[in-house]
């Protein structure tokens, strides 16, 4: 039966992030080292522990979305449509009658609508229930980026959505390359969305103990596997990728990307925030990404790691990748893109996907920014401030979640 699988590759990417609004300008971005780390300005923050975020700058879903849309979705899901629409558009895949129950959507969210449910329960408190928004539940719902992507492009396959906190948008899209493999559709649009920059998301997080407070200097607060990291800095936007069986983007002679070759998924069973010492949930993920696409850790160019730049995360995903690795590790550039684009949480994983694939097609690993005091306890390649031309076949992509979860994708150069 494993000899039967379908091969499956990567068509289309799209992306709205904190330091570019479509992928052309992510990867600019990405490439330059630009930080998207900036003064709140979502809201007022004058009362907070944290005054800072990776906001997407000069968000206008006008003509990009209908009016009576924005105004009926939650920031989230507006993300994620927009992103699957430049996804599907830069495929080429045209949705028919024809062949739309073969395609389908699963989107990622950790959260879902949380300024909806913040904004509608001020509505509650000051105004009573009868003031409450009709749309409300269908607003914050977290499958509804997911809804309302397959709705706009037509998409009748398989359809879900992966709330497993800030390893969603990872686990959508493993989900979604399991069931080509399978041959249960012929085509998926796949990835995260989030959009929890708010006033309660940004109070709960900072309450953890979990952001960087760095307000006195907010562009160097997010410094994945610097000695000097305090926390992570909370992001928003989305990253969609169009998956393909290989059969399926060949006969309409689709440009193929890249191929996506393994997924491991696994959970600490530890502890609700924190990851396991020695980051061994993370490790056998890494593991089983590896033998589901039967790559030797020798094989492996680069890593596009969690890092978030919290204290725990990085030292222990630093452990996690040697034990995956072994003394390979030691060779392998890694580096955290969430120094220039703050933590997306559910749509992390869906934008750092975007960020392998397009670090396969033009040959370059972007840098981890901020990194100026190493750590003697994270000893790896961290591709420090500077982005890296190298030729790349495989590359691997981690997410680990609050609950324990750990993800890691393997896309390799289409061969």
């Amino acid at each position: 039966m494993m000899e039967n699988l379908h091969r499956v590759v990567v068509t289309g990417l799209g992306a709205i992030t904190p330091i570019g609004n479509n992928v052309e300008s992510y990867s600019q971005g990405l490439l330059s080292g630009c930080n998207g780390v900036e003064p709140i300005t979502l809201f007022d923050a004058s009362s907070h522990a944290c005054r800072f975020a990776a906001e997407v700058k000069n968000f206008d879903p006008t003509g990009k979305l209908e009016p009576k849309e924005s105004k009926r979705w939650d920031r989230f899901s507006k993300f994620g449509v927009i992103a699957a629409k430049e996804a599907l558009q830069n495929s080429g895949l045209s949705i028919t009658e024809s062949n739309s129950s073969r395609i389908g959507v699963i989107i990622g969210s950790g959260v879902g609508g949380l300024l909806t449910m913040e904004t509608q329960a001020h509505v509650l408190n000051n105004k009573g229930p009868g003031r409450v928004s009709p749309f409300t539940v269908p607003m914050m719902i977290p499958n509804m980026a997911t809804g309302l992507a397959a709705i706009a492009l037509g998409a009748k396959g398989p359809s879900s959505a992966v709330s497993t906190a800030c390893a969603a948008g990872s686990n959508a899209i493993g989900d979604a390359f399991r069931l080509l493999q399978y041959g249960k559709a012929d085509a998926m649009v796949c990835g995260g969305a989030e959009a929890s920059i708010t006033p309660l998301g940004v109070a709960g997080f900072a309450s953890a103990k979990a952001l960087s407070f760095r307000n006195d200097d907010p562009a160097t607060a997010s410094r994945p596997f610097d000695s000097q990291r305090d926390g992570f800095v909370i992001g928003e936007g989305a990253g969609i990728l169009i998956l393909e069986t290989l059969e399926h983007a060949l006969k309409r002679n689709a440009t193929i990307l890249a191929e996506i070759i393994g997924y491991g998924t696994t959970c600490d069973a530890h502890h609700i925030t924190s990851p396991c010492p020695g980051g061994t949930g993370g490790a056998e993920a890494m593991k089983l990404a590896l033998t589901d696409g039967k790559i030797t850790p020798e094989k492996v160019d680069y890593i596009n790691a969690h890092g978030t730049s919290t204290p725990a995360n990085d030292s222990n995903e630093t452990s996690a990748i040697k034990s995956a690795l072994g003394n390979h590790a030691f060779k392998t550039p890694v580096s955290s893109t969430k120094s220039m684009t703050g933590h997306l949480l559910g749509g992390s994983g869906g934008i750092e996907a975007v960020a392998c694939v397009l670090a396969i097609k033009n040959e370059i690993i972007p840098p981890t920014i901020n990194y100026s005091n190493p750590d003697p306890i994270c000893d790896l390649d961290y591709v420090p401030n500077k982005a890296r031309e190298k030729k790349l076949d495989v590359v691997l992509s981690n997410s680990f979640g609050f609950g324990g979860h750990n993800v890691c994708l393997a896309f390799r150069k289409m061969i």
